[in-house]
């Protein structure tokens, strides 16, 4: 079973985004139950997230999705522009989010906010 973190950057940045998105908080989940866990239980393979070069080692593995669907964004599919960065750390069998952001507002994610938190693991 994975374990779901976040931090307290990506509660600010996800409420923030749920005023604008309102199927957000399905649409998040979803991705977990079918993307995350399809990927890292069942081993089955996807294409919705890469890894980000420099920000992985053998204890841990930060990815970006690129394929996120989202329902307030009709028309998009998987392609809606909304973009979350997480760090899956293996042994411990656990998920942290450490950002989320829509494509418009910003064009990468923070790798200061991603450094900091490695860091601290």
């Amino acid at each position: 079973m994975i374990n779901y973190k976040t931090l307290p950057e990506f509660d600010k940045d996800f409420k923030s985004l749920l005023k604008r998105f309102r199927t957000l908080e399905n649409d998040f989940a979803t991705f977990k139950k079918f993307t995350i866990e399809t990927f890292y239980e069942q081993n089955i393979p996807t294409t919705a997230f890469v890894p980000i070069e420099g920000f992985c080692n053998e204890s841990y593995v930060s990815n970006k999705v690129r394929k996120f669907a989202c329902l307030s964004l009709p028309g998009r599919g998987n392609q809606s522009g909304i973009r979350i960065v997480f760090v899956w750390q293996e042994k411990i069998c656990t998920v942290t989010f450490v950002e989320i952001y829509f494509k418009g507002d910003k064009t990468e994610e923070d790798r200061e906010r991603l450094k900091r938190f490695l860091k601290k693991i």
